[in-house]
């Protein structure tokens, strides 16, 4: 028997999006069931590389070069005892079991992979979510969004070509760059951070001509405070911090419109900006709701506590792309990225026992709290433990714990060797490299 016939007669694991937790199940369903060849594990994804998706605020302000820290989906399957295969999902044949990969198209618009096919016994579905702009008037015309590194490059790339008009030709002194952010969430307010902390460091380089305080921030959020997911304690000491930045926020009134040149709230209030960013809300991907299978209002598929469709047990759904009950009337597991890792972690283990005959587990969601960076300014957050309960941080502590999170996802896919490789690299390379990227 041929090697490619001995794969076919495993059974197929098949995980379709390389977000962080469908990156975290493929890598530790490879090292355990492929490694030891007792199942064909594969991982689709539309892109060729991964990057931690709470990083691209990090990304849009030039914190973070991204080419620094992706992961190549090829290389960490070959280490990792998986396959890849490119392409983004559109359909599913559940008689068949078989779903459909879009083609590829080259720089110039050619197909350079035609539409396929990919069989699977087991399917899971981990494609994450987009931001949802509730079908605001102008929103999708006129603001940018943070779901994928291109469009955190693409703003990055705007944001510095202010800079560089300002400084080639005569800029008018104390004339603003106005800055709107929709959706005073995590993303929201770490983002409004890193910009106050991106115009001190482009000022410091040398593009002076707009100077920090010309950078005007604009954080706007519907509800009546910043952070309204999070407990109020942790909101407070954020909005103090974003106050003494110099962050002017607008809680209290949606936005009703928005422009080219700004937006228009429900109360009236018009805000100045050239640069508009959509952070508030998310949904799950539009091609779900065409499958056939159940979706909930912002497209997400509904699952059951073991994380698989109703009546399709061969197919499981997981991380922001679920609706997974949390076990309280009508409450599902929130769209975080602990929930992805801890269900990720839970359908290695079931994939395992289901091999062995063994019954599913169910999911039980365990918060483990809440941290936000501000940039190099400031952290503040709670971690919640069955020992010490609800733990208020703030400062410096809260700031290693925020990087550790970063950290466990690395030590997730890449291992405690490599992963503490990867930390030494970032040190040294701090010492070489400017602490922002300038292109």
């Amino acid at each position: 028997m041929s090697q490619s016939d001995t794969q076919t007669a495993l059974p197929r694991i098949l995980v379709v999006g390389g977000g962080a937790g469908g990156l975290e199940l493929a890598t530790r369903l490879g090292r355990t069931l492929g490694k030891k060849k007792r199942a064909h594990i594969t991982l689709a994804d539309a892109n060729m590389t991964h990057i931690w998706k709470p990083l691209l605020h990090e990304v849009a302000a030039g914190s973070l070069n991204s080419t620094e820290d992706e992961l190549n989906y090829v290389a960490q399957a070959k280490w990792n005892h998986f396959h890849f295969q490119l392409g983004a999902m559109t359909g599913l044949d559940r008689e068949r079991r078989e779903i459909t990969l879009a083609a590829i198209k080259d720089e110039h618009g050619g197909e350079l992979i035609p539409e396929r096919q990919l069989r699977y016994d087991y399917l899971v579905i981990s494609v994450g979510s987009n931001t949802n702009d509730f079908n605001t008037t102008g929103a999708a015309e006129h603001c940018l969004f943070l779901d994928t590194r291109a469009q955190a490059e693409r703003f990055h790339r705007l944001l510095l070509n202010q800079y560089m008009k300002a400084q080639a030709i005569e800029h008018t002194p104390g004339e603003p760059i106005n800055v709107a952010i929709i959706g005073a969430g995590a993303t929201g307010v770490e983002l409004a951070a890193e910009l106050n902390h991106a115009a001190r460091m482009l000022h410091a380089y040398g593009l002076d001509r707009i100077r920090p305080e010309d950078l005007n921030i604009n954080l706007v959020e519907a509800s009546d405070r910043v952070l309204p997911a999070l407990p109020e304690r942790i909101s407070g000491p954020v909005t103090e911090t974003l106050n003494d930045l110099g962050v002017h926020i607008h809680t209290g009134s949606p936005v009703k419109e928005v422009t080219a040149d700004g937006l228009l709230l429900a109360n009236g209030e018009r805000i100045p900006a050239s640069l508009k960013v959509w952070a508030a809300g998310i949904k799950a991907p539009a091609f779900l709701t065409r499958l056939g299978l159940e979706t909930n209002r912002i497209n997400q598929l509904v699952v059951t506590r073991t994380l698989q469709v109703p009546g399709e047990p061969r197919i499981f759904a997981f991380g922001d792309c679920a609706a997974c009950p949390t076990g309280e009337e009508g409450r599902t597991v929130p769209p975080r990225a602990q929930a992805a890792h801890q269900q990720a972690s839970l359908l290695a283990k079931n994939f395992k026992r289901m091999l062995d005959g063994k019954p599913l587990q169910e999911y039980t969601y365990k918060d483990y709290g809440s941290l936000i960076s501000l940039a190099s300014f400031d952290a503040v957050g709670n971690l919640m433990g069955n020992l010490t309960g609800s733990v208020m941080l703030e400062g410096k502590l809260a700031r290693i714990f925020y990087i550790s999170l970063y950290r466990m996802h690395q030590m997730a896919l890449y291992g405690l060797p490599r992963t503490m490789m990867l930390i030494l690299s970032d040190r040294i390379g701090r010492s070489t490299e400017p602490r922002l990227k300038l292109h």
